[in-house]
């Protein structure tokens, strides 16, 4: 492709074309031929004479430049110029894409596909090979293909939620002989990459392709002195900037919401930003993720753990401290585990369980009421945690000697047991290695943790799977069992050190850890997660959006812990990881990882991948000689004198263009009013438009519009009836026939229609139309009684053509046209309606139907005063704009008066086509069905 400049041209072999222009300069000139000068007395006479026409001697200068503008225009379009072309010189040989597919390749993914599926379309162009590879996938053998084979494939690619590793693995399975390699990179430093890319310029050229936005990542949350301290890189380093930290978690109806929000601001040349987030420990443990606002990937994420949140224990101790020293207290070596990383409730067993704690711990209580017990039991069912310590008290009473305690796993023996005291002949015991599937797992117990003392278990059949942790002679030394969803725990030891060590020791922290008893604010060292199996739930994806684990195996705790240092791998993705009673978050950041930029070899030439696109200039040259050439015309035109006349035409369109704007505001300015008008026509007969009568107090309108529009809402939702916002209607001066349904409400004093309104009134009645009068007053006095708004009522009827009324019978087809109801409520619940009586020859009840066989007719009122439109209004939102009763059954209340409502429009559209059914087993016998 030929350059000149910044654009290219795809045939420049035609632009020699341009050297003809000096030529078609003369060829111009000289058409039409200049005339001959010759002196001829006669021509005297003319002098002073004016022709109307005129034509030049000789083209002028400009003119012919403007044509030779319009032809070098055409001679470039044909040329096939191009703005900004990828220009690139042709290679040979397969040609190998390499692709990162990490998450900081999300951010900008669907331009990676382009790019990449545009790198397999011009190596198919020049007949090269194609493989392509990501490196975020496991290592497998590179086969190069056609073009056609990965086309589909390059579309379908998307990123990995981690970072790319194995690279030596992949410089082993690159194929021999010399090929082209294009890396579209992350723009992130991973180690071993250095491997991967000299294998890679071993075996040809090398270009990298990476994309200039900034990559930001979150890392996990902390906790420090009673606050969440929020930390994020980016890269590369810039300018100051902000960013807000979104905290998310569901609110108490299990709904996700942003729980709080902290803007965290980077320094000028800085790459990492801390902040803290000061919220309550209630709010706090509800969190379960954080993410960055301006970042889509799931390093901007941050899940959390049971790390982060501070759960709530209530410790009850068996009795007074003896003697009111401290070391001896039954609760105070609980307290110096867990009054760092836990909110302590003290008080009665019944008071604390009002708090819903996490955890109860019981330490040496031996009885509970029964009050008590039934309360554990059902917050033990919810799945909480009840730690119990034994004690004196507990191994002098008949507590679960005879039958098992529902609040202690096993049975207890009588007295308790004495090892290395001065009345006992044996040494004080060890522990015993955890077993398998015991929570305690991997935990190493320290040589001077030993029992001197501790209650004993009865030798029932399940007192082997109940334990948990035991003394090296076998006897149970830790008890667990399952209530509900909660679980019960007694350690036959006291929980201070009067019985044994084992509460000096760091083991009783892990231990109670290990219990979800106490959890450490920051993250689990390997130590804490060796010895179990840890099954993954939740999983984030490349975009920081979770999903279900599905059918992923679980990981033991040695290598998650190395995954939460090292960051996730394909075998271990990023996400929540349970253990036996433990959740830990696995994310793509580790608290102290750096994000830094990818350093490239001098030999190595990095391109962007936003790059200038390319753009034909055909189009717009060959537009642009068009333009030329017509200004050639018209240019023409004004040299030979024949514009004058277009002028004037011009002219005369331009004053008939404007002229029928001034036209038709004087014509609406004197039309008459008395006619309807035509936009509310429009309006009203374009859709289904429910209509309410006005009656001059504003509140009363407005409480009937927006009653009409949240009934129009629950037509949409619940039937094919779409009807559009309510109107208004003036009934003195609308035309009423342009609605189906009107709603009247009555007020006190309302006036009286005039003559013509009464006609108009009459006439709507008697073509179909429908009046739902509602006085308001919940008809407290009967129909027409001594209210204001019932005796305006019966002023207003006085006029109307209304056909004799009834209480709405049981089987009216208002009942059953599209809900079966047999109440009527709005606002209020208990006002009768009325409604047109149906002639006494047609009330007999057909035979085999529970309702009466009506005429067709629809009923041309509806009268009551349960006041429907308050109880139908919304707001702008569609929220209850009134209340309606109390609690429940005011909603309950609302939904019917909703459910009235449709009945009422679809028996005003469709008449009485429910109460038609009953004709069928006549019509199909008379078919001979």
């Amino acid at each position: 492709m030929f350059m000149v400049g910044p654009i290219g041209f795809a045939v420049p072999w035609l632009l020699l074309a341009l050297i003809a222009l000096p030529i078609l300069w003369f060829l111009l000139r000289a058409v039409p031929p200049a005339p001959i000068r010759r002196r001829f007395p006669g021509v005297a006479l003319l002098l002073g004479l004016k022709d109307e026409e005129s034509e030049t001697d000789k083209t002028p200068w400009w003119l012919l430049l403007l044509r030779m503008l319009a032809v070098a225009a055409a001679i470039i379009a044909f040329a096939g110029p191009v703005l900004n072309p990828d220009v690139r010189a042709g290679g040979s040989g397969p040609v190998l894409v390499v692709v990162d597919g990490s998450w900081a390749d999300a951010r900008d993914w669907p331009r990676r596909v382009d790019k990449a599926a545009a790198l397999v379309a011009e190596a198919g162009a020049e007949g090269r090979a194609v493989a392509l590879i990501r490196l975020t996938d496991a290592p497998e053998a590179v086969e190069f293909q056609t073009s056609e084979a990965w086309e589909g494939r390059a579309a379908g690619l998307q990123p990995q939620a981690w970072a790319p590793a194995g690279f030596a693995d992949w410089a082993a399975v690159l194929p021999d002989g010399g090929f082209e390699t294009v890396w579209l990179s992350d723009g992130l430093a991973h180690a071993g990459r250095d491997i991967l890319l000299d294998a890679l310029q071993a075996r040809g050229p090398v270009r990298v392709i990476e994309s200039p936005r900034p990559v930001l990542g979150l890392h996990p949350a902390g906790f420090e002195e009673g606050k969440v301290v929020v930390a994020a890189s980016r890269m590369p380093v810039g300018d100051a900037v902000s960013v807000e930290v979104i905290a998310r978690g569901p609110d108490p109806s299990g709904i996700e919401r942003e729980l709080a929000r902290v803007t965290l601001g980077f320094a000028a040349g800085m790459g990492r930003a801390e902040a803290v987030l000061d919220v309550p420990p209630e709010l706090r443990n509800r969190i379960t993720r954080f993410e960055l606002e301006a970042a889509r990937t799931a390093g901007a994420v941050s899940l959390t753990d049971d790390s982060l949140k501070r759960r709530k224990i209530a410790l009850i101790a068996g009795g007074p401290d003896q003697e009111g020293l401290q070391l001896l207290s039954p609760t105070h070596y609980l307290r110096q585990a867990l009054e760092p990383v836990a909110e302590i409730i003290e008080g009665s067993l019944t008071d604390v369980l009002l708090a819903n704690p996490d955890v109860v711990i019981l330490a040496d209580v031996a009885r509970l009421t029964q009050s008590e017990t039934d309360a554990t039991l059902d917050w033990l069912e919810e799945g909480g945690l009840l730690l119990r310590f034994a004690g004196p008290r507990l191994a002098a009473s008949d507590v679960s000697r005879f039958d098992e305690d529902p609040l202690l796993p096993v049975r207890l023996r009588e007295g308790g047991r004495s090892v290395g005291g001065t009345m006992s002949w044996g040494e004080p015991k060890a522990l015993a290695p955890f077993p398998e599937g015991s929570p305690f797992y991997g935990l190493v117990a320290p040589d001077d943790v030993v029992v001197r003392a501790q209650v004993l278990a009865q030798p029932d059949p399940n007192l082997t799977e109940r334990t948990i942790a035991a003394l090296d002679d076998g006897t149970p030394l830790v008890t667990r069992k399952v209530i509900g969803d909660g679980q019960v725990v007694l350690v036959h030891v006291t929980a201070n050190a009067e019985w044994s060590s084992l509460p000096l020791s760091g083991l009783f922290v892990q231990m109670l850890e290990r219990l979800a008893v106490s959890t450490r604010p920051a993250l689990p060292e390997a130590s804490d997660l060796a010895g179990q199996i840890w099954s993954p739930e939740v999983v984030l994806d490349a975009y920081g959006q979770l999903s279900d684990a599905g059918e992923l195996p679980g990981a033991e705790g040695e290598a998650l812990a190395g995954a939460i240092a090292a960051g996730p791998t394909l075998a271990m993705p990023p996400g929540l990881y349970a253990g036996a009673d433990r959740r830990v978050a696995l994310n793509v950041l580790a608290p102290e990882t750096e994000l830094l930029p990818a350093i490239w070899p001098a030999s190595v030439p990095v391109e962007g991948l936003e790059g200038r696109e390319a753009q034909a200039l055909k189009g717009a040259f060959l537009t642009a000689g068009l333009a030329l050439l017509l200004i050639d015309v018209l240019a023409a035109l004004w040299v030979a004198g024949r514009l004058s006349g277009l002028r004037r035409g011009a002219a005369v369109l331009l004053v008939v263009a404007l002229l029928p704007v001034g036209e038709a505001r004087a014509q609406d300015t004197s039309q008459d009013t008395s006619l309807p008008d035509d936009a509310l026509a429009l309006e009203a007969t374009t859709a289904v438009v429910l209509g309410h009568v006005l009656t001059g107090d504003a509140q009363v309108d407005e409480v009937a519009a927006a009653g009409l529009l949240g009934l129009g809402d629950r037509l949409w939702q619940r039937t094919s009836i779409e009807p559009q916002l309510p109107i208004g209607v003036d009934i003195e001066r609308d035309e009423l026939a342009f609605f189906p349904f009107l709603y009247w409400p009555i007020t006190a004093g309302q006036a009286q229609p005039s003559a013509e309104a009464y006609e108009k009134l009459n006439q709507y009645l008697r073509t179909g139309g429908m009046i739902l009068f509602d006085t308001r007053d919940a008809d407290v006095a009967g129909f027409g009684g001594a209210t204001a708004e019932g005796q305006t009522l019966q002023l207003i009827a006085s006029g109307l053509d209304i056909p004799p009324l009834e209480q709405m019978p049981g089987d009216h087809v208002l009942t059953r046209t599209f809900y079966l109801l047999q109440e009527f409520p709005g606002r209020h619940a208990r006002g009768a309606i009325w409604v047109e009586a149906a002639p006494m020859a047609e009330a007999e009840a057909a035979e085999g139907m529970p309702f009466r066989n009506l005429n067709d007719g629809v009923t041309p009122v509806v009268i009551g005063g349960n006041d429907w439109a308050a109880a139908w209004a919304v707001d702008e939102i569609g929220m209850p704009l009134l209340p309606v009763g109390r609690g429940f059954a005011g909603e309950r209340q609302r939904e019917i008066s909703y459910r009235f409502g449709i009945n009422l429009i679809m028996h005003v559209l469709t008449g009485n086509y429910k109460s038609d059914q009953v004709h069928v087993p006549a019509l199909l016998e008379r078919l001979g069905q």
